[in-house]
Formats: structure tokens, sequence, C-alpha cells
């Protein structure tokens, strides 16, 4: 079985449990790590999952 690494937003908002603004607020003004093509949203599961160990703080690489 193929897991996909990339989710959609909709796929983001289910997994963590939240709305699609407050995706929106967590990217704009937490650092969520996001890639943004055109219009469509995708996001890395370990780059989120990475983000949330670090209470919603980027990873500082040493």
């Amino acid at each position: 079985m193929i897991i996909d690494k990339w989710m959609s937003m909709k796929q983001l908002c289910a997994y963590l449990g939240i709305s699609r603004d407050t995706a929106t607020k967590w990217i704009k003004n937490k650092g969520m790590p996001a890639h943004q093509i055109d219009r469509i949203w995708r996001f890395d599961k370990e780059e989120i999952d990475e983000w949330m160990k670090n209470n919603g703080k980027s990873a500082s690489i040493s």
C-alpha cells in the first residue's frame, strides 16, 4: 500500500481537526509548512507532524 506523502487542504483539516480558516491563519501567522502551486495548497505530512511537535514553530536546523 502506498501512502500519499502530500495532503490537500481538506485532508489537512480533517487530519488536524481544524477549519480551513484556521489552517490559513496558521500558514500566514504561525509559519505552518505549506506548499502552494497557483491556488492549490499541498502539505507534507512529515513536515506538519514535526511542526506540531514543536508547538507550531518551525524546527531550527543546526
